[in-house]
C-alpha cells in the first residue's frame, strides 16, 4: 500500500512538471489549477508514504519517478531530443529507483 502511495505520489510529479511547463509561466489558467491540485496531492501522498519508509528512499524514489516521467513526456508530447546520452542517464535513474526498491 504504502509504495503503491509513492509511486502514485511520483506520477503526480510528472504530472505537475508538465501542466507547469504548459502552464507558460502560470499565465493559463487550467494547466495553472492542474499544477498546484497534483502538485499538493504529491506532496500529501510522499508525506504520507515517509511515514513508514526512510527518508532517503522516499525522496529518492519520487523524485526518481518524476524525473523520468517528465522525461519521458518531454520526448513523446514535446518533441524533446532522445540521444544516446540523455536515454542513458534515464536508464540509470531507473535503475536507482529499482535498486531502492530492492534494498528496503
Amino acid at each position: 500500500m504504502i509504495w503503491g502511495q509513492l509511486v502514485i505520489a511520483g506520477l503526480l510529479e510528472t504530472v505537475w512538471a508538465f501542466t507547469m511547463k504548459k502552464s507558460e509561466g502560470f499565465s493559463r489558467l487550467g494547466y495553472s489549477t492542474i499544477t498546484i491540485i497534483a502538485m499538493i496531492a504529491s506532496f500529501w501522498l510522499l508525506a504520507r508514504s515517509m511515514r513508514e519508509l526512510p527518508l532517503g528512499t522516499a525522496y529518492v524514489v519520487w523524485t526518481g519517478i518524476g524525473s523520468v516521467g517528465a522525461f519521458l513526456l518531454g520526448l513523446t508530447l514535446l518533441g524533446e531530443s532522445a540521444s544516446p546520452m540523455r536515454l542513458g542517464a534515464a536508464a540509470m535513474i531507473v535503475g536507482g529507483i529499482l535498486l531502492m526498491k530492492v534494498s528496503s
